[in-house]
């Protein structure tokens, strides 16, 4: 999207103390949002049909209601000077209808490329920039025939929905289409082929609709499809480092980004680096960032999409953060006063369900395995390490 004063036509070069940020959904990275807005002097409202959700906690005031309630999103777009969100799964075409009652700096365009894998995938290759291979299918005779040309092992994913590994099927072998939907239930999806990567890692880039700036290249590791532990940077070359950064760049003028945009890698044994997936937000990999960067990537965002400057952001330490689910909480708890190293983070969610993200923890350290490691011995997250 073009800068705040170009969305407004000159009404509103950037947001000023007292004005008000509107985010459609109330989970902790609302609520991170709503913290980092609240230093820079703004108020905050969210949408969500929790009452006294994370989110809410931090903020102003809240609309409760669904996503998908439009007379909810209008409610809150007039009460706003602008609109957010803090995840991909909302309305489209209702924020478009508010936006001649408050500006949207990071638009809906984002929002409806990353809702939908195929036109995900088809942005990112337009812009010269690697993906895994892949092939849209819409039925099982369209998924025989990209079987054919991907070959085995290959994921299914349905094109809309789905995150933390729900909505994919992995088909090593013929024995494993008996999973696949049949004809009548077949969702739009895409077949992609199994990359040969030597790890997984992820790159922020945030804007203003001008100005674009990138945070490190970190390595992830995942237990089960949720994402457990971020390592702050990634001990990578230069020449990798380079190239990520540069295709964040590329994909981040392609959409005029107002806000922080995320990029899921896949980092090949010879130096390669191809795009995953993206997430036009903050991203979970990035809670590093709050103590280990000169300005967050909440900061950022918020910074973005109030049309104020921004500048590159340095990392001040490097630094391990690691996920708290549901079944973790009440083992960190226990511990967590002995440990002054932690900078523990609670979302303030009411029920601690099995893998559900409940908090993390973010390390300052010069040795960040063995941080790693260090966290590992408490015994927290045996059910997941084994």
């Amino acid at each position: 999207m073009p800068s705040l004063s170009e969305i407004t036509n000159g009404r509103m070069e950037s947001l000023r103390r007292g004005d008000t940020v509107g985010i459609v959904g109330g989970g902790q990275l609302g609520r991170m949002m709503a913290i980092a807005a609240r230093y820079m002097g703004f108020r905050t409202g969210v949408l969500d049909p929790v009452p006294g959700c994370p989110a809410a906690q931090a903020a102003d005031f809240q609309v409760v209601a669904g996503y998908d309630d439009r007379s909810a999103i209008r409610k809150l777009a007039e009460r706003s000077d602008v609109l957010t969100y803090e995840f991909e799964n909302v309305d489209a075409d209702a924020l478009d209808e508010v936006a001649d009652i408050t500006a949207i700096p990071q638009g809906t365009d984002l929002l409806r490329v990353t809702q939908n894998r195929i036109a995900e995938k088809s942005f990112i290759n337009s812009h010269g920039i690697r993906t895994a291979p892949w092939k849209a299918v819409g039925s099982r005779q369209d998924l025989a025939g990209a079987l054919e040309q991907i070959g085995y092992p290959a994921i299914l994913k349905t094109a809309a929905g789905g995150y933390d590994g729900h909505g994919q099927i992995v088909l090593r072998g013929v024995q494993d289409l008996g999973r696949v939907p049949d004809a009548e239930g077949f969702p739009e999806s895409v077949l992609e082929g199994f990359v040969d990567f030597e790890y997984e890692a992820s790159i922020l880039v945030s804007g203003n609709g001008r100005d674009y700036v990138t945070f490190p290249v970190v390595r992830n590791e995942h237990r089960n499809n949720i994402l457990h532990m971020t390592f702050a940077p990634a001990q990578v070359g230069e020449g990798v480092c380079r190239r990520a950064r540069e295709l964040a760049l590329s994909l981040a003028r392609g959409f005029s980004l107002s806000g922080t945009l995320a990029i899921e890698l896949f980092i090949t044994r010879d130096g390669g680096v191809l795009v995953n997936e993206l997430a036009p937000r903050p991203h979970n990999s990035g809670h590093y960032t709050i103590e280990a960067c000169s300005f967050s990537q909440y900061d950022a965002h918020i910074r973005g999409i109030a049309g104020w400057s921004l500048e590159q952001p340095k990392l001040l330490s490097p630094a391990v953060m690691v996920n708290v689910l549901g079944q973790h909480v009440g083992p960190v708890q226990r511990i967590a006063p002995n440990y002054p190293q932690w900078h523990v983070h609670d979302y303030g969610k009411a029920e601690a369900k099995h893998n559900r993200k409940m908090g993390h923890i973010t390390v300052l350290t010069d040795d960040t395995r063995q941080a790693a490691q260090e966290l590992a011995g408490t015994h927290c997250w045996d059910d997941i390490l084994g």
